[in-house]
Order: C-alpha cells, then structure tokens, then sequence
C-alpha cells in the first residue's frame, strides 16, 4: 500500500488550505462525512501501518487485521462512522525512560483509532497549519528540527546572544480541553467532529501497577492533557502552543523585547538582544493565563557570547577554531547526544548478544548513521572522533571476547580492521564525505 497521498486527497487538502490561508476568519463545516471516504481511510491505515507500533488494549497487531481481511476491517470501521456509532478504545499507558532521568508517559491508541486519528488529521492539518506561527518547528509538513536549529544558530551569529532557554512542566499532560476546544472550535464548527475530538481527550487512560493489576485514569472526568502517542496528539499539542506564538507575535514582543522565538513541540528559546529577564517574565505570565507552568529547573538565561546552552540535542554558543583559537558562535552535538549514542553502542555490544556479526554490524551502522544523519550541521568533528574512539574501543572488546582472544586485540582488530574488512562506520569519513 503505498504511502504517497493519493492524488485526491491531495487536491482536498490543497483546496482546505487555501480556503483557510485566504479567509483567516473562515470556519469549516462538512469535514467528518469526508473521513469515511474509502480512499481516506485506506489512505489512514497505510500511515499507520507505516509507523508501526505497538498493539493497544485490545492486543489487536497488523498482521491480526490483514490475517483476517482487511477490507472487512475498515468497512467496519467505516459504517461506525458513517452510523456516528463509533467509540474510542482507553489508550494503554507505558513508560519510556527519558534520556535525563525519569520516565515520559506515552499512551498508545488501538489501531483502530490510530486509523480513524489518522483520518482526522488528514483533513484537519491542513485548516489548522494555515494558521501556525513560521517559528514552529514540530509535528509539521515540510519543517525539521534541522531547520529549528539552523534558525537558532543564524540568530545567534546575529547578535541574539541573551537566551532564554526554556521548558514546559508536563506539556502534553497539562493542556486544557476546555481552551484547547475553543481554538479548534476557532476553524471547525463542524459537530460531529469536534464531538470526535472530544471522545479523544476524554478517553480513560489504562495502565498496570506494581502488582500487575489494571489501573484507569482519565475518562470523562478529566480536564486536562492529550495523551503522547496519540495521532492527533501532535496536531491539537501545535494548536495550543500558536496560542503563545500568536499572542507573542500580535502584542509585538519581537520589537519590545528585541527577540525571536523558535519553538519545537514543547520545547522553545528565546533569542533577544538584551532584553532576556523582561521576556522570560512576560512568558511566565503568559503561560500561567493560558494554563501552562514553565519548568523552573530547566528554565534559565544564558549569556551566549560567554556560556553554551542545550537545545534539540545540539550546544549552542562560544567555539574555538583548533588552529588559532578564535572564539565564534557555533553549534554542535551537545555532550548529552555523544553520551546517549555512546549508550545506545554499548546496549549492543555486549557479550549477552549472540547474533552473527553481520547483523550486530548492519545495527550498529544504522545507528550511527541515523545519528550522524541528524547532527551533520555545525561545528562536529570533534564529537565524530569522540564517537569514533569509543565506536572502535567497543568493537574490539566485543569481538575479542566473542572469538576470545586473551590479548587486548589492537593487532588482530585494528583501526583500519575494523573500520575496513569489518566496514564498520565511521564518523570521521561521514564528515569528510568519504562514504561510497
């Protein structure tokens, strides 16, 4: 099935945009019959197969599906729809270690609903996008966090230099439905589908404690949060954060406070010449008004023409060039991204892994690669060494082991061994556009 948009689709999706980027004021009805159109929702199963992912409550997996006709399956779906019977599963709940400690929440829908999320989403990105701010980043046709970052270090060459990085507490857990509602309800004053939308932040939220018991939470009583791993998730997430984004831009706060704003999912900076305390206090109270808390122990001012700051995995601020040692605003993998590719590595090479060494190799490039693939902007050499060293120590303790060899296995397995007959990746040939 493919994952191109089918040509009528597109031209539907073509036509919402317009209409919504032409008419700001414009509210669209007539959306939800569309959702049960055959080729949207064989469209939407595609798109959710294509992510994979794991079953929900129901243990319901793709193949399940297929094994028992899929065509069957989405008529059903379908006819739900259609009769306006349909029902949202509870979303299974699991915790996903965080890179800096702790655990994020991630609900997981059934496929089912993922399908008919997906199908949603097709009609309403395109209304909603016409409206987002140009310094939001995620969740967005046509826009990365390479371009995020890009944005932040051309500030920061320009002058921007008093930052203020900041963070939410608890973004996705902590929107309010009600107000989310009203800037959905802003575009769409269709019924049904916002009466869809509503089933999909009032669903009750499952999980296991400690005794292997099922716990629920959430449902109808719940006011606030939009579950991550949702596929609308992302969507009604970018909704409300244009709140701040289009508060900030038509108040003028670019000209008073001398600053930008670049955005990424829940995660923003606040570039400014100058002016950094009086931003960080104007978007405190702005986000209090809109029930939002800034993460005080992730949020703070930096001087960038004297001290580094963290954003979307890259360090941004004062650079040496080796041969001289003059200063420049650079960007470059931060020490938290060498260090959790330098996690991922060791996860792999460990003595407990018995695969053939093909497919331990074809693992360990695909990490690397994607990696490398990721931060190939800035300032990187010297984290593709560090990367490189500890690629190459890994390896051959892994290897030495595995063909137990009492010696340390620098002859046997040596640098151009394992970067050569080996073909293990390296860094440092990425960098220098070695790669065949």
């Amino acid at each position: 099935m493919s994952l191109e948009t089918p040509m009528k689709i597109r031209m539907l999706q073509r036509k919402l945009y317009q209409k919504a980027k032409e008419e700001p004021n414009y509210r669209f009805y007539l959306l939800y019959d569309k959702m049960y159109r055959e080729d949207i929702l064989a469209h939407a199963y595609a798109l959710a197969k294509s992510n994979q992912g794991a079953p929900g409550v129901d243990g319901q997996s793709f193949w399940g599906i297929e094994s028992q006709g899929l065509e069957g399956w989405l008529n059903g779906i379908r006819e739900d729809l259609r009769a306006k019977t349909y029902q949202p599963q509870a979303v299974r709940r699991v915790l996903i270690p965080k890179s800096g400690g702790g655990e994020r929440p991630l609900g997981i829908p059934t496929i089912r609903d993922r399908v008919v999320q997906t199908a949603a989403k097709l009609l309403l990105e395109p209304i909603l996008e016409a409206d987002f701010d140009p310094n939001a980043y995620d969740y967005r046709p046509k826009r990365s966090a390479q371009e995020a970052i890009q944005k932040v270090h051309k500030l920061l060459c320009e002058g921007y230099a008093d930052v203020v990085d900041a963070d939410l507490s608890k973004y996705f857990d902590t929107i309010p439905h009600s107000e989310l509602m009203q800037c959905v309800a802003r575009r769409i004053v269709d019924g049904d589908m916002l009466h869809l939308i509503k089933m999909w932040l009032k669903v009750p939220v499952e999980e296991w404690d400690e005794d292997g018991k099922p716990r629920v939470s959430g449902g109808k009583g719940s006011t606030c949060g939009t579950p991550q791993g949702g596929v609308i998730s992302p969507l009604l997430a970018n909704l409300y954060m244009n709140r701040f984004l289009k508060y900030w831009r038509i108040t003028g706060r670019s000209e008073v406070f001398r600053a930008q704003v670049v955005n990424y999912a829940d995660d923003f900076v606040i570039l400014s010449r100058g002016c950094a305390a009086e931003a960080l206090n104007w978007t405190r109270s702005v986000m209090t008004r809109i029930g939002l808390t800034l993460n005080e122990a992730k949020t703070s001012i930096k001087q960038a023409r004297r001290e580094r700051f963290d954003f979307l995995g890259y360090s941004f601020g004062p650079h040496r060039f080796r041969k001289n040692g003059h200063e420049y605003p650079g960007a470059s993998p931060s020490k938290k991204s060498v260090s959790r590719l330098r996690q991922k590595v060791g996860d792999l090479l460990v003595r407990q892994n018995v695969a053939l060494w093909s497919a331990v190799r074809d693992q360990l490039n695909r990490i690397l690669r994607g990696w490398a693939n990721y931060f190939g902007y800035g300032t990187r050499l010297m984290a593709y060494r560090a990367v490189d060293h500890y690629v190459y120590d890994r390896v051959r303790y892994f290897l030495r082991h595995r063909h137990k060899i009492s010696s340390s296995g620098f002859t046997i397995f040596s640098d151009a061994v394992v970067f050569g007959k080996l073909a293990v990746l390296r860094m440092r040939d990425v960098h220098l556009g070695r790669l065949p």
